[in-house]
């Protein structure tokens, strides 16, 4: 990878800054720690967009520091340290995306499941998409050409509609229209011509425009307004510890979807997730303890399952909900105990009184 000294941008930094970046250059690690501490959270949340996991961000931010630690002598300020670093870690990414599967959905693997599928097993020969903390999610500078919120591009439908896209493609759009670069501060990033980013970015907004539904949750989550929400999230959570299947079809739509990575079966339309719902999480599994979280800048809440209500219930998945007005238009159930450690939750918690 080449290492863009001279990248456009923001003026270089000054002061304290700018002295750390002059002692990082004399080859002082401290001060370069210092220096790209600021921008480290911002870029991994680059990095799960291009990439669609947390586990590959953290290797693709890694690599990206490291190879400006180890080209940090020759940035010579003419351009910003956030553009210079935006441009190594791209390059990763782009890297990545070449050498590893697209990372998937269960829709993108065939149609709904019109019955019950007991006892699904997980697919280990798909790569999955999956769910981002919201801890940071929507931090980041911005320029003139940003076109969405930071948090409406961490948003499952956006981040799946993105993993549909080629490298260069989905690269040119997070940073003109997420991120704010300039075509020009683009092309020098990616090693290409101007007119190559303009036509990446006019093929990369007809497959998200296509894919991603409006209004975004955050117009929605705006729309409903916080107690509101909570008090959705919580008769969500209340229906699957009481296991009262007539309250969770109270909030849900008709065209209502259900999927759950890693399993490849996902159900759409009311009948076929309550059949689903009665006949499994709320029929077979014995007891559900719930913690309200929050990802991809979504209401979400934390599902534990145990052996009864009174045993210790061990985390099971991490459950996205996508809402159209003040109903639950989808369900995303991210399975796996590993999520929780991403989202800073207890790997189990105590059975007994109804969780928080």
């Amino acid at each position: 990878m080449n290492d863009h000294s001279s990248e456009p941008g923001a003026a270089a930094p000054r002061g304290a800054d700018d002295a750390d970046l002059v002692r990082a250059r004399a080859g002082d690690d401290t001060a370069f720690g210092r220096a790209v501490a600021p921008l480290r959270r911002e870029l991994h949340v680059h990095c799960y967009r291009m990439l669609g996991s947390v586990h590959d961000a953290d290797d693709a931010v890694q690599e990206a520091l490291l190879r400006a630690w180890r080209g940090i002598g020759r940035f010579e300020g003419r351009g910003s340290l956030r553009a210079w670093l935006y441009a190594i870690a791209t390059r990763i990414c782009l890297d990545a995306v070449e050498t590893r599967r697209r990372r998937a959905m269960p829709v993108d693997l065939g149609p709904s499941s019109e019955r019950v599928v007991l006892d699904g097993v997980p697919r280990t020969d798909t790569a999955w998409l999956g769910p981002y903390p919201d801890v940071g999610a929507a931090g980041g500078a911005t320029g003139p050409h940003a076109r969405y919120e930071q948090r409406e591009a961490v948003e499952l439908a956006f981040v799946a509609a993105l993993q549909h896209l080629p490298g260069n493609q989905r690269a040119a759009l997070l940073l003109f229209e997420v991120l704010g670069f300039s075509v020009a501060e683009i092309a020098a990033m990616m090693g290409t011509s101007v007119t190559s980013v303009n036509s990446a970015l006019a093929r990369a907004r007809r497959v998200v425009a296509e894919r991603v539904p409006a209004p975004t949750q955050q117009q929605t989550l705006r729309d409903i307004g916080d107690a509101r929400l909570r008090q959705i999230v919580t008769a969500f959570a209340a229906a699957f510890e009481r296991q009262d299947v007539d309250a969770l079809v109270a909030l849900l739509t008709e065209d209502v979807t259900w999927s759950m990575p890693p399993l490849a079966q996902w159900y759409a339309g009311l009948d076929a997730v309550v059949d689903f719902a009665a006949q499994v999480p709320l029929g077979r599994c014995p007891s559900w303890r719930p913690l309200s979280t929050s990802a991809n800048g979504q209401p979400a809440v934390a599902f534990y399952l145990g052996a009864d209500r009174i045993s210790e219930h061990h985390g099971w998945s991490i459950t996205v909900l996508t809402l159209r007005g003040e109903q639950i238009a989808g369900i995303t159930s991210f399975v796996g105990s590993d999520y929780f450690a991403l989202f800073a939750l207890p790997s189990s918690i105590a059975g007994g009184a109804a969780a928080g």
